[in-house]
C-alpha cells in the first residue's frame, strides 16, 4: 500500500535536501566492434553507441517531469577501449570517436577509455595507457581509467610506475585548463565493472550487451535527518544513529531502483544495479563531510573522522540492499575532496591531510578522490600514492582508487577551480620523501593469502 507520509518525505527530501538521482548510465558493449581497420572499427563505435543510446537523454528528462525527481547526469560507459585497440594498435581514434558519439547523444561524460592491466599488460594495454595524456587532452567529455591491481592477482608495480608519469603528463598537457585532464583519469585497484559513476565508469566484458546502471545520491538527507533528530532532544546513541541513516539510504535506493527500472522499461534494455553511493556535490548542504560532523565531530579529519565514516558507510550499504535485489557498482560514501564542500572546508583549516584521507579510503568508498597536490610533485611520489592506495583495497578486498590533479605552477594552499560538479579546492601538501627506488623495481606485488579462496 501507499503511504502518503513516505510520499510527502520524499518530496521533501527533493525540495530541501538535495536528493538527486546523480547519474543514470547507460551501458554498451563494443565487443562486436573490432576490427584491424582502425577506421571501420570507430565506425562500428559510433553506429552502435548512437543508436543505443539515442533517446537517454530524452527518457531521463521524461522521467524527471513523471516522477519530479532530478536527473542530474546521463552518461554513457563503453567497454575497456584496450580491448579493442588490440586488434588495430592505434588508440587516438576511439578517443575522438567516444567524444563525437556523446556530443552526438547528449550526455554529459562518456566513459571506458580504459585498460585492464592488474596482472600484466595484453596487446593494446600499453598504447592505450601511453595514449591518455593526448586523448584527454584533446577531448572534452571523454573519461579514461586503468584498473592496475586486485585481491586475486596483486598490484602491477610496473603499471602503478607507468601511471604516475601519465597522471603527470595529463595535468602539464591541459594546465591551461585547470588540468582538467586528470580529473578525467582514475586509477582503480578492485574496479568493478558495473560502476556508473564518472571518471572510472566502464563496461565490463562480464556485462550484458547493453543495459542501465543508476547512481544514486543524498548527503544533504542524511544531514537533515540527523539534525532534526538532534532538534528533537533525542541524543540518539550509535545504534539508534545508524538506524536512523539505513532507513535514509533504504528510501534513497528505492528511488533510484524505481528510475532505473523505469528507464531500462522506456528504452528496452536490461536493468543492471543500483549504485547506492551518497555523492557530494559543492552545493552547501550536500556534503558527506557535513554528515560526519552532525553526528559529532567538530571538524572532518579530527581523531573520531574514520570510525564515524565507516559507520555512515556500513548503515548505507544496510538500508540499500534491503531496498534492491540489484546493488552494484562502487555503493558507499564518497569522499571526493574538489566536489564537497565540507571535504574543502576541513582542507583550509588544516583539519583534513592527505593522510587522513588515506586512513577514510579503508572504510569508505572509493579512494583519494579529487585531491589537488602541487604540481611540481614527481611521477615516482604519485606511483607511491597510487601504490599506498592500491594496498588498501588489495588487502581489504575492496576497490580503492586514486584521482590525483597536480596543480601545475601552483603550490600548497593556492586554489584551482574547474566549476561544475568538480568544483575547487586548496592544494593539499604532500609528503616528499621519494619511494622511487621502490617503485622502480617493478613486477607483480603478490596476491594476498586471503585471495586463495577456492
Amino acid at each position: 500500500m501507499v503511504n502518503t507520509r513516505d510520499i510527502v518525505e520524499t518530496i521533501n527530501m527533493i525540495q530541501e535536501d538535495h536528493l538527486d538521482i546523480r547519474t543514470i548510465t547507460m551501458g554498451i558493449s563494443l565487443l562486436d566492434c573490432a576490427d584491424s581497420d582502425v577506421n571501420r572499427a570507430c565506425e562500428k563505435v559510433y553506429d552502435k553507441i548512437t543508436s543505443r543510446a539515442e533517446k537517454l537523454v530524452r527518457t531521463g528528462e521524461e522521467i524527471e517531469l513523471k516522477y519530479g525527481i532530478p536527473i542530474i547526469n546521463k552518461r554513457i560507459s563503453v567497454t575497456p577501449i584496450a580491448m579493442l585497440v588490440a586488434s588495430c594498435n592505434d588508440p587516438l581514434p576511439f578517443a575522438k570517436t567516444l567524444d563525437k558519439a556523446a556530443e552526438a547523444t547528449g550526455v554529459n561524460f562518456i566513459g571506458g577509455y580504459s585498460a585492464l592491466v592488474h596482472k600484466g599488460f595484453s596487446a593494446g594495454d600499453r598504447a592505450l595507457i601511453e595514449s591518455i595524456p593526448q586523448a584527454l587532452s584533446e577531448t572534452k567529455l571523454c573519461c579514461s581509467s586503468v584498473n592496475i591491481g586486485s585481491t586475486q592477482a596483486g598490484v602491477n608495480l610496473d603499471a602503478v610506475a607507468i601511471m604516475g608519469n601519465i597522471i603527470r603528463q595529463c595535468a602539464v598537457l591541459t594546465a591551461d585548463n585547470n588540468c582538467i585532464g586528470a580529473a578525467k583519469l582514475v586509477v582503480f585497484c578492485n574496479a568493478p565493472e558495473d560502476n556508473p559513476f564518472m571518471a572510472g565508469a566502464f563496461h565490463g566484458p562480464g556485462e550484458a550487451d547493453c543495459c542501465i546502471n543508476v547512481g544514486v545520491s543524498g548527503p544533504g538527507v542524511v544531514r537533515s535527518a540527523i539534525a532534526r533528530s538532534t532538534k528533537k532532544g533525542k541524543k540518539l546513541d550509535a545504534t539508534a544513529l545508524a538506524e536512523l541513516i539505513k532507513r535514509c539510504a533504504f528510501k534513497i535506493t528505492r528511488m533510484g531502483q524505481l528510475v532505473g527500472a523505469e528507464a531500462a522499461l522506456t528504452l528496452g534494455v536490461p536493468f543492471g544495479i543500483v549504485d547506492l553511493s551518497l555523492a557530494p556535490t559543492p552545493a552547501v548542504g550536500d556534503s558527506v563531510a557535513h554528515i560526519l560532523e552532525e553526528i559529532g565531530l567538530e571538524k572532518c579529519g579530527g581523531h573520531g573522522t574514520t570510525m564515524a565514516l565507516a559507520m555512515l558507510n556500513d548503515a548505507i550499504k544496510k538500508g540499500g540492499i534491503m531496498a534492491s535485489s540489484k546493488v552494484g557498482g562502487l555503493s558507499g560514501a564518497f569522499i571526493p575532496v574538489s566536489e564537497d564542500a565540507g571535504m574543502v572546508e576541513a582542507t583550509r583549516c588544516g583539519a583534513l591531510s592527505l593522510d587522513k584521507l588515506e586512513a577514510m579510503t579503508a572504510v569508505c568508498s572509493v579512494g583519494l578522490d579529487m585531491v589537488i597536490i602541487p604540481g611540481d610533485t614527481s611521477a615516482e611520489i604519485i606511483s607511491g600514492i597510487i601504490a599506498d592506495e592500491a594496498a588498501i583495497g588489495m588487502i581489504n578486498g575492496k576497490t580503492t582508487a586514486v584521482r590525483l590533479i597536480p596543480a601545475i605552477g601552483k603550490n600548497v594552499g593556492d586554489e584551482l577551480t574547474f566549476g561544475g560538479l568538480l568544483g575547487s579546492g586548496p592544494v593539499m601538501p604532500v609528503n616528499q620523501h621519494s619511494p622511487a627506488l621502490f617503485i622502480g623495481r617493478g613486477g607483480q606485488i603478490p596476491a594476498p593469502l586471503h585471495s586463495l579462496r577456492n
